[in-house]
């Protein structure tokens, strides 16, 4: 299964964020899983992707050209896809994957979320979307879309589309629970290339 992660790039946060997003990496490959990521290399973004090689899984990163400075690329990915732009970047993430999982992180993090959620609801794609959030740090989120839903705003269907985890464990057995048939079993990736793959997006 081809899990794509979205999480924080921020050296600012607290370090118990990083070692959650490290014990998801080593989690997905325990599981035989391929990691989807934003492309870089810092804070959380570096940490599930460096333990999911670590633990020989394989790891696909996108990143747009602008950011590959700012976000420092994850050069040691099996393929970095290099894009013109963020919406070119949030296509192919979503594309190569076969479920996301949303751990704690800031705008970037939200806006993913909440476009490939709405995407689901709107029946454009009928992948699990997962939100891995044991300290509560969207806890305020989960509360205004519950206000949402009692304003008439949001419907309850497309409230319970997202689904909430508290641990690693939790969120993994959702995203397998939940895939399309078949993909847990077969999978979506390619083999494993003997070479990384650094690709320059058209």
């Amino acid at each position: 299964m081809n899990i794509c992660v979205y999480c924080a790039s921020s050296s600012a946060i607290d370090a118990a964020h990083v070692e959650l997003a490290a014990q998801t990496g080593a989690e997905l490959a325990r599981r035989g899983h391929t990691l989807v990521s934003g492309g870089g290399s810092v804070s959380c973004m570096g940490a599930v992707a460096r333990a999911a090689r670590a633990g020989g899984a394989r790891t696909i990163g996108v990143i747009p050209r602008a950011l590959l400075a700012l976000e420092v690329s994850d050069t040691e990915a099996d393929e970095l896809i290099v894009t013109d732009t963020m919406r070119e970047r949030k296509a192919l993430m979503d594309a190569r994957a076969d479920g996301f999982l949303a751990l704690p992180g800031g705008l970037g993090t939200l806006e993913e979320l909440l476009e490939i959620w709405v995407a689901r609801v709107l029946s454009l794609h009928a992948k699990p979307v997962v939100v891995l959030d044991p300290g509560g740090v969207f806890g305020h989120l989960r509360l205004l879309v519950d206000e949402l839903v009692e304003g008439g705003f949001v419907r309850d269907v497309a409230r319970d589309t997202l689904i909430w985890a508290t641990s690693v464990g939790e969120a993994l057995d959702r995203l397998e629970t939940a895939a399309p048939e078949g993909v847990v079993a077969a999978g979506t990736a390619p083999p494993h290339p003997t070479d990384r793959e650094i690709i320059e997006g058209d």
